[in-house]
């Protein structure tokens, strides 16, 4: 294996092992900041060893065992002073050898998950909101610190500020790794479940990069949300929640193109949509409504993907029905995003010079500055109202200020498509909310 090959195969191993390593590593030493520490050296041992040795059958055990043993390593040091060198090599690999999950026995353990004890640490209250959201979006996704700055419409060096202090706050706390139990449980379970959307997120609409889509983030928040909804069952917004990520995920093979190119939702073939993922999802709306839940942000975000996947063909959507549950949201949960949304909304539902004069709002008041998806949707506005000039210079911004490489080709296509006076895109994709 050459060393290129290696680096990429190392890469991918990485991207999908990285938050179980560190959540089962945190498990061990009780120590987020030094989890990641360990991980990251166990990574550089890889990059190290296996371009010479090629990469091993079971790549995700080989770099947890390497990591505990550096983590014995670490933990005798620290003791010497206290005890005999071999007498505490032991004691801790016994400790860590008994700490590593027995996967039978985690089936049948509702609270077995180290990568949701790790969101529960991540989202403690000694850490504000946005550090809790950009440490959890670190650890449990992998992303990098630009690309969480990137969903924050924030700078990179604000976020890496925010997850260095969040180590730092956890360790110096003594924060324990458990879930959650009782009153604690209720005050922190609104923001995990922002944070497992804000996985979703990330991988539904990917912020960077040369794909759209980034499955496996997609797959690890919905199967969260999954466990989240049988750990607490009673609550029904993280019901609404996992009805949301339920339905937008039955579009995923839709939503990609035979060569990787973005597919817009009025565009998709919706024999493509997953029919299994749509009825999980509106049996899970009907439990968030049962229980009291149709007015929760996720819940209503949830109705919206309703809409859309009840309707077999696009122009069998109900847009009015749409727009006021945007209406309702904005009411409940107001963004600038959530406005951009409900300006595509109306757009559909009442004609595209509904949806501009908010989108214009938004334009002056500042608050999307830099975020692609305004001009995007001011874009697609503009030409439908037969101002292809306008509408070219907005999807021409947009393509400067997307970071994903599929996202910046689709909007050049459509600018030069407005160059062209061709007839405009018939859909513009929702914005994240």
């Amino acid at each position: 294996m050459s060393t290129a090959d290696a680096h990429r195969a190392i890469d991918a191993v990485w991207r999908i092992e990285s938050a179980k390593l560190i959540a089962g590593l945190a498990r061990m030493v009780r120590d987020v900041g030094l989890a990641e520490d360990l991980a990251q050296d166990a990574l550089v041992a890889a990059l190290e060893r296996w371009p010479r040795t090629g990469v091993p059958d079971n790549p995700g055990a080989w770099l947890m065992s390497t990591a505990k043993r550096r983590a014995v390593d670490l933990l005798r040091r620290r003791t010497l002073h206290e005890r005999k060198q071999d007498q505490v090599a032991i004691e801790m690999e016994a400790a860590l050898d008994a700490a590593v999950p027995d996967l039978d026995a985690g089936l049948d353990d509702p609270v077995g998950d180290d990568l949701l004890r790790l969101v529960f640490i991540s989202c403690h209250p000694v850490l504000s909101r946005e550090a809790r959201v950009a440490l959890t979006l670190r650890l449990l996704g992998g992303l990098t610190t630009g690309e969480i700055a990137r969903a924050f419409l924030v700078p990179e060096p604000t976020i890496a500020q925010r997850i260095v202090r969040a180590k730092r706050t956890l360790t110096a706390a003594r924060v324990p790794f458990e879930v959650p139990r009782g009153e604690e449980m209720q005050a922190r379970l609104s923001s995990v479940l922002e944070v497992v959307y804000l996985v979703f997120n990330e991988g539904y609409s990917a912020t960077a990069g040369d794909d759209w889509m980034r499955p496996a983030l997609c797959g690890e928040a919905l199967r969260l949300g999954r466990v989240l909804a049988g750990l607490v069952p009673g609550e029904p917004e993280v019901h609404g929640l996992v009805a949301l990520m339920e339905i937008q995920a039955s579009r995923a093979r839709a939503r990609v193109g035979p060569g990787g190119e973005p597919v817009l939702l009025l565009e998709q073939d919706r024999a493509r949509w997953d029919q299994l993922l749509i009825r999980r999802g509106l049996a899970a709306l009907a439990r968030a409504e049962e229980l009291g839940g149709a007015l929760g942000p996720y819940a209503m975000q949830a109705a919206i993907a309703a809409c859309h996947a009840r309707a077999r063909t696009p122009g069998e959507t109900d847009w009015a029905r749409i727009a006021a549950l945007y209406d309702a949201l904005a009411e409940i949960a107001p963004s600038p995003v959530v406005e951009l949304n409900r300006a595509v909304a109306l757009s559909m539902a009442f004609g595209p010079a509904a949806g501009l004069e908010l989108v214009d709002d938004l334009v002056a008041d500042g608050s999307l500055d830099g975020y692609h998806l305004l001009p995007s949707v001011r874009g697609d506005l503009l030409a439908k109202l037969g101002r292809p000039d306008e509408a070219r210079a907005e999807f021409e911004r947009a393509a400067t200020l997307t970071r994903n490489g599929r996202e910046r080709d689709l909007l050049l296509s459509r600018a030069a498509r407005c160059a062209r006076e061709l007839p405009p895109h018939p859909a513009t994709e929702p914005a994240k909310s």
